[in-house]
């Protein structure tokens, strides 16, 4: 996928790149989406560790610049588009794109509990909402640049305190 950009991929082309029958490929992962995905997750686990900086500001902004370096490699970036279509297939809790986001959603969680007394009530979605999906629309939509400082400010602003939303009766 890294190497044929937008061009869709096809099980018979992993078939004959791997020399796997494509049948095979069929009964294990269904689909090329998610081959990709079960392969980068193990990639990703190995190579990118959810950061352990000692402060929760610390940890976020370094997992903001890894995401960032990431999806901005062509791998990476193929790795973003296998997710996305992952989960257009399947909406299912157990489909393949979902399970990814789970996963790494409790690695994320387990940074946020290691830090508990620096969330102020901040929640996984929270991170999702305010570090994930901002990265990924500019890099899927190629919408203005990600730098450091653009980064910072997306960590202040989801670390920022926060003020209850009245209820309305």
């Amino acid at each position: 996928m890294a190497e044929r950009g937008n061009e869709h991929i096809l099980v018979a082309d992993v078939a004959a790149r791997s020399g796997v029958h494509a049948a095979t490929i069929y009964r294990r992962w269904g689909a090329p989406e998610s081959l990709v995905l079960d392969v980068a997750l193990d990639q990703l686990e190995a190579m990118s560790p959810i950061p352990d900086t000692g402060s929760l500001r610390g940890d976020v902004l370094a997992y903001a610049r890894r995401i960032t370096t990431s999806v901005s490699q062509p791998d990476g970036f193929a790795f973003l588009r296998a997710v996305i279509g992952a989960c257009k297939l399947d909406h299912s809790p157990d489909a393949d794109g979902v399970q990814h986001l789970r996963r790494r959603g409790g690695e994320i969680q387990a940074m946020l509990d290691r830090a508990a007394d620096q969330t102020h009530g901040l929640e996984l979605t929270d991170v999702f909402d305010g570090i994930l999906a901002p990265i990924y629309f500019r890099t899927l939509f190629g919408v203005g640049g990600i730098d450091d400082a653009y980064l910072n400010s997306l960590v202040d602003r989801l670390l920022a305190p926060r003020h209850p939303v009245p209820q309305h009766s």
